[in-house]
């Protein structure tokens, strides 16, 4: 029954191509969006199963043995537009399992979108990018997809992903998930899309990743954040936000700052043992139902005081939204000359105080919520003091 899924798929390497190494400096890789994330757990099975409970993903693909994959198992999850791989080694030997080691679960990867695989990674080397792998195309009889990879901070890697009219459920080698795991899926809680990934790196390293994203990938820099704008009686932080031409992409990306305490970001630094993603932001066009939701579900939000709420009508004018319910959910709002938005951040998902998610909404605003900074750091050393780790 089982070589009934199995399929066979065709691996080979790429060389470069000809003219591939031509881009305009204003988007030199052409990158279209976040094709998906990929996460390095330990258990595979049973974060997927959390993705889909607690936080309305649909599994919609798999590999692993069932599928003749031997290695590793991996788990495509789906909600809107924003696509999460949750991946696992099999066996002690897998190079999965020395990362996650590391790190426990972590983001691994920030697959970009791509017109041109060999082009964009080729003219990424030329730009002085990390190579994390050269480029590749497999195939099935759905279709083939191209990729490459090239580093960034941490042992994070971006994958450049071209997708040549693949028509499968993901990629070369994925069954749809029906046909193995018919009952894991849950009802959407309202996710939409990523709207941003958040990078944590050491002190006096932040410039450095600042100029890789404008040098390499030819994004440009949005937004800065000073120690002084982020910062509590405790500890500070500095934050650059990077994003692409198309403005699809965005990666903040933070340093620690000297303060009296440790900062989150060295609390991070610590238990991660070095850079890496902090954390997703999910957006949702209705936060209300889906913080209602995730709450329902068992999803933890770190808590903001009642005297937030007490100010914020004062601070940010009128909004659609019904205040009560946003403070009876501990939804944060801040407003600019955009618009407004409304933001809520978990706890850690797991047992290291590293990587967690943000929910946000979007009403005109394309910001971060700099009138939040000091209620959520507050907030967030908090949970610190708890851990011992202030």
């Amino acid at each position: 029954m089982r070589k009934q899924h199995i399929q066979e798929v065709t691996h080979r390497w790429l060389e470069p191509a000809s003219g591939s190494q031509t881009a305009s400096s204003e988007d030199a890789l052409a990158i279209d969006g976040i094709d998906h994330l990929e996460l390095y757990v330990g258990n595979a099975k049973q974060a997927a199963f959390f993705y889909t409970h607690a936080l309305g993903f649909s599994l919609v693909a798999y590999r692993g043995p069932e599928t003749g994959y031997r290695a590793s198992a991996s788990y495509v999850l789906q909600q809107g537009c924003a696509k999460i791989v949750i991946s696992a080694p099999l066996r002690a030997v897998d190079p999965l399992h020395a990362p996650i080691n590391r790190h426990s679960d972590h983001v691994h990867s920030i697959a970009l979108t791509v017109p041109d695989c060999q082009r964009a990674y080729y003219e990424a080397l030329k730009r002085g990018a990390f190579s994390a792998c050269p480029p590749y195309q497999i195939t099935d009889s759905f279709g083939t997809v191209r990729i490459a990879e090239i580093g960034t901070y941490g042992e994070v890697t971006h994958p450049l992903v071209e997708r040549v009219n693949y028509t499968g459920s993901f990629m070369p080698g994925y069954l749809n998930a029906a046909e193995i795991f018919p009952l894991m899926s849950t009802p959407s809680i309202g996710i939409s899309a990523i709207d941003h990934i958040v990078g944590n790196v050491e002190l006096g390293k932040m410039d450095f990743w600042v100029s890789y994203y404008e040098r390499v990938l030819g994004f440009t820099e949005m937004l800065a954040f000073s120690k002084e704008q982020i910062s509590t009686e405790y500890s500070a932080l500095m934050s650059k936000v990077m994003r692409n031409g198309s403005g699809k992409v965005k990666f903040p990306i933070n340093e620690p700052a000297h303060g009296k305490r440790k900062s989150q970001i060295d609390e991070y630094l610590e238990f991660n043992y070095g850079p890496g993603v902090q954390h997703i932001a999910l957006r949702t066009d209705d936060i209300i139902s889906t913080v209602t939701a995730m709450r329902a579900r068992g999803v933890q939000f770190l808590s903001i005081p009642h005297s937030y709420y007490e100010a914020l009508p004062g601070r940010i004018g009128k909004i659609k939204e019904d205040v009560a319910a946003l403070g009876a959910l501990g939804i944060l709002a801040d407003r600019d000359d955009d618009g407004y938005l409304l933001q809520i951040f978990t706890k850690p998902i797991q047992d290291r105080p590293t990587l967690f998610f943000e929910v946000i909404q979007r009403e005109g605003s394309e910001r971060f919520g700099e009138g939040n900074f000091k209620a959520l750091f507050e907030a967030i050393e908090r949970e610190q003091d708890l851990r011992g780790n202030l």
